[in-house]
């Protein structure tokens, strides 16, 4: 159980360093692309064309670290999967963003619509899992990945 909260946290690192070096390196993703092919469509991360997704916006780090802590003591630490309610209440409490209201429920969205890290994480969390935080141009956000379809 353990695992799957310290895999969740090395994705979203390797993720963040992912796109720093596909930027430099472009010739490294497709080869990479290739050889994982079988691997993610397995747990169809990296495959599919639209995800279903909440999340958590916040303007500062300690906000979303604190929105995080709430998250982590209630379900993530227990090894646990956040509950899509329990993450709209955190959602309505912490976020920053219009769609806390709505829970922080951000719907379908395509490949291609949601700019580099936030795309990135959505597109690569297993659905039922929570990323553990991280930045975009836009502030410091939490993902909660619900859906996922071609």
């Amino acid at each position: 159980m353990g695992k799957g909260k310290e895999a969740a946290g090395k994705g979203k690192e390797a993720a963040g360093k992912g796109k720093g070096k596909a930027a430099g390196g472009g010739g490294d993703e497709p080869a990479a692309k290739g050889k994982g092919k079988s691997g993610k469509a397995a747990d169809g991360l990296g495959t599919c064309t639209y995800v279903k997704a909440r999340h958590i916006l916040c303007e500062k780090q300690g906000k979303i670290n604190e929105a995080y802590k709430k998250l982590d003591e209630g379900w993530l630490s227990n090894g646990d999967k956040v509950p899509p309610a329990e993450f709209a209440k955190v959602a309505a409490e912490y976020s920053e963003c219009p769609s806390a209201k709505k829970g922080g429920d951000l719907g379908w969205f395509p490949r291609g619509k949601m700019a580099g890290p936030f795309q990135e994480v959505a597109f690569n969390t297993v659905v039922g899992a929570t990323s553990a935080p991280f930045k975009s141009t836009h502030g410091y956000h939490i993902i909660l990945s619900e859906g996922r379809k071609n």
